[in-house]
């Protein structure tokens, strides 16, 4: 008889959310797949908890996830969990559930804590629509052409980001954004747990060579509002638009579309305007 899979949530600061279930799965499983097991075996420790542990995070190749997935398939229940908060969100895991699916395998979640929607609950922004975005790229063509496809998006939405990259990412959300509201959280549920509402263009100057960021960060920013997309555009507007994305690396197809969705106009009115350039 087949095992199951078990994503486990656990604390991302504070011990004491630790729920009663999950370290009833930890204590009950066969064996636990750990994004860290160092980081895992201390919070084991904690709670008196002796299991097996087995490595499994972004660097693991698709034998690893494979191999749990056998032990699975042989009988045995398997808890995954990541270093803090819940598994397969900006995690690998993801891959491990995939996997497990594909081969037929029972997943069951026993639900803790999550970063991004406890910042969400305590922003004061908007919390009826909103879009998860985890981590942005580190590559700059990337990372320019997925803020430009969210710079009209209504949702509130949610980023990710470490201390050493948040100044620059707080720039390039200004400079795509333009001035709207944000809720930097940081530490959330430790010693230093802290959460400023501010704007961006104030954010951007909040740290600098004597006051630097300091622990992992959760970003909650407004959405782009409806007025601000009823913004009068002219076609030739709508076309600078599309031939700075194109000048930015995107495809033109790709420039055209995200242009019309800004403007108003079509895509092909657009193309045709940009296509004149090389005549």
């Amino acid at each position: 008889m087949s095992g199951k899979l078990y994503v486990v949530g656990t604390p991302i600061g504070n011990l004491s959310d630790m729920t009663p279930r999950a370290l009833e799965i930890l204590s009950s499983v066969d064996f636990i797949a750990a994004e860290d097991t160092r980081v895992t075996l201390k919070l084991l420790n904690c709670f008196e908890i002796k299991n097996s542990l087995m490595s499994y995070h972004k660097f693991s190749d698709d034998s690893v996830a494979e191999k749990i997935c056998m032990r699975i398939l042989a009988g045995e229940d398997c808890a995954i969990v990541t270093d803090a908060g819940m598994p397969c969100v900006s995690d690998p895991g993801e891959e491990l559930v995939k996997k497990a699916y594909e081969m037929g395998i029972e997943v069951s979640v026993i639900p803790g804590v999550s970063a991004a929607i406890s910042a969400l609950a305590i922003s004061g922004l908007d919390t009826a629509r909103f879009a998860f975005e985890g981590f942005l790229p580190v590559n700059k063509k990337q990372r320019k052409e997925i803020l430009s496809k969210l710079s009209t998006d209504t949702h509130t939405l949610i980023f990710y980001e470490a201390p050493h990259k948040l100044i620059d990412t707080l720039s390039d959300l200004y400079e795509n954004f333009g001035e709207r509201k944000i809720s930097l959280c940081r530490e959330l549920t430790k010693l230093h747990e802290e959460v400023i509402r501010t704007t961006l263009s104030e954010a951007v100057s909040l740290y600098d060579d004597e006051k630097k960021p300091r622990g992992e960060y959760v970003l909650i920013i407004e959405g782009a509002s409806e007025k601000d997309l009823k913004e009068d555009f002219s076609i030739e507007d709508a076309a600078e638009i599309a031939r700075k994305n194109i000048s930015d690396g995107m495809k033109p197809t790709d420039a055209c579309k995200l242009a019309a969705k800004k403007t108003g106009f079509s895509k092909g009115e657009i193309y045709s305007l940009i296509s004149s350039d090389k005549t």
